[in-house]
């Protein structure tokens, strides 16, 4: 019940037998499917503010800077499978070579080379590497596997999957959704090379770590302050969603600048987000930095351990690819019908509020455009990949449910007043829970879906509490002053500094028209209540 995150952690890490375990973190949500880090310096009960039992998710926290140059199989194996997830979540976007050549890059290694025997014509449509793609694309991914990876295996593979997904400018994006002053969707990221801004199907701004000065927030808005070259300095503001999520975004920031920018972890600071008036928020990053990291690995001498890959087992957050025929579009109402009658009788986790970008009704912003096609087998539409770009990120085919996994989604969630569906993943441990636990869990997940109106009145608390805290900051400064005025009036003190005050000719005049009248009137009050209360 007391252990901190450093001991669960290290924990986790000796079961998969790890020791490049920097660039790794355990990540969870809270009832208001806020996402968080789990913080290693503190307990772990305290920060979780849900009911057990408790589920976490092991994750990569800092994409390495370069793959290839990670010491050990078992730390690439690991981060691998984090980056197929992201691919197939809609983080890492890529032109249609690059997609097929990263599809055919896990195709490899998950089932090895090409066997016409046990491979039959159209057998690549039956995996899933993104949310929806195209037959072309689907023709493409066996061609290339068929002619150009048989032999490899799969850490050579993985390897070269690491090596062409570096070179992607989505490589490591965590995405955060923003609005921009103008109100514009955004979506605000940290990556191993510097900040990203992504509008659209665009990077507006790309910043590099040297370059950021200074992170800091304040309520819903986030400011990051910069310093380019001949001294121009810039302020970016963009508003989160929520305070939790501006929150959680400035700890990102603040995290990721500390271990990419810094040579050395003693050169870590608290850093703190108060102001005058408002309350802040102190944090800071504890751990190592990627320069010491590095040097750690390269002193790792012992025999490689043996890896389980996943194989033919379908993974829980990111479903193999190997796991049944690839689903077709289904339209968005009765997607919508099918999982909330699947949520109702499932034991899930809000494992990500925000694992995938935001697509709202309101803008209609997303990452890249998406193109439409129609198949002969099929009256339904289906989402293809252009020739130009790929955007997993705008399909609205949910992640498929897993038979053994569980995994569900849920959609239309209420954001800054517009409808906006994200595509959130549930996991689950347990089987189907019994008639009377499914309808609680599904009286808490109707509370949750309206309970709309807490975050309001903390808003209206919090104002009231800022209000308070200006008139208690502003009383305490007169009250300062008026004791220097005593003080320099009043007293005897012969100190240089209230010397020189009392001989200018400004002072001089206040004490003479000004204050010795105000006394003597404050003076005679005082003479006449205590006359007063004497007779009385």
């Amino acid at each position: 019940r007391d252990a901190k995150g450093q001991y669960l952690f290290d924990l986790l890490c000796h079961h998969l037998n790890l020791l490049e375990k920097d660039y790794f973190g355990i990540r969870f949500v809270d009832p208001d499917k806020q996402r968080h880090w789990l913080e290693f310096t503190k307990s772990v009960v305290k920060q979780l503010r849900s009911q057990p039992p408790f589920t976490m998710c092991f994750r990569v926290k800092f994409y390495p800077v370069d793959p290839a140059a990670l010491k050990e199989e078992i730390t690439r194996y690991l981060v691998f499978l984090q980056i197929k997830r992201d691919l197939y979540h809609g983080r890492l976007l890529c032109k249609t070579s690059d997609a097929a050549l990263l599809a055919a890059y896990i195709l490899q290694a998950e089932i090895g080379d090409y066997d016409p025997g046990k491979h039959p014509e159209g057998y690549s449509s039956k995996f899933q590497f993104f949310p929806k793609h195209s037959e072309k694309l689907e023709r493409k991914i066996a061609e290339i596997h068929k002619t150009e990876l048989s032999g490899q295996t799969p850490a050579t593979s993985e390897l070269n999957f690491l090596r062409k997904a570096q070179t992607l400018e989505t490589y490591g994006v965590d995405p955060h959704p923003c609005k921009d002053v103008s109100g514009n969707a955004a979506f605000l990221a940290f990556t191993p090379f510097g900040f990203v801004v992504l509008q659209g199907n665009k990077r507006v701004h790309f910043i590099k770590w040297n370059e950021v000065t200074k992170l800091k927030f304040e309520g819903k808005t986030f400011y990051l302050y910069v310093s380019q070259k001949e001294e121009k300095k810039i302020i970016l503001t963009y508003f989160a969603p929520t305070p939790e999520a501006c929150k959680h975004l400035w700890k990102c920031g603040i995290e990721n600048q500390a271990f990419y920018k810094l040579e050395k972890s003693s050169q870590v600071r608290t850093v703190s987000s108060s102001n005058l008036f408002f309350k802040g928020s102190r944090f800071r990053y504890s751990g190592r930095v990627a320069k010491e990291v590095m040097e750690s690995s390269a002193k790792i001498k012992r025999e490689p351990p043996e890896i389980h890959r996943a194989g033919m087992v379908p993974s829980r957050s990111c479903p193999s690819i190997t796991h049944g025929p690839r689903l077709s579009s289904v339209p968005r109402t009765r997607r919508r019908a099918v999982h909330i009658s699947i949520m109702e009788g499932l034991e899930s986790l809000r494992d990500s509020a925000h694992s995938t970008p935001v697509r709202s009704s309101s803008h209609g912003d997303t990452f890249l455009p998406h193109v439409r096609s129609s198949r002969a087998d099929s009256n339904d539409r289906v989402a293809v990949i252009s020739d130009e770009a790929y955007s997993p990120a705008d399909s609205v085919l949910p992640t498929p449910v897993a038979e053994n996994s569980l995994e569900l989604m849920l959609l239309s969630r209420q954001i800054n007043g517009a409808t906006c569906s994200i595509e959130e993943e549930k996991e689950s441990e347990s089987s189907t829970p019994t008639a009377a636990e499914a309808e609680a869990l599904g009286g808490e997940l109707r509370a949750l879906c309206q309970g709309h109106g807490r975050p309001e009145q903390e808003q209206v608390n919090k104002f009231v509490l800022s209000v308070l805290r200006l008139l208690l900051v502003t009383m305490g400064l007169l009250f300062v002053l008026l004791l220097l005025l005593i003080i320099l009036t009043e007293s005897d003190l012969d100190i240089a500094f209230f010397r020189d005050i009392r001989q200018t000719p400004e002072f001089e005049q206040f004490h003479y028209q000004y204050f010795c009248p105000l006394r003597r009137w404050f003076a005679c009050k005082i003479r006449s209540v205590v006359s007063l209360l004497i007779d009385t």
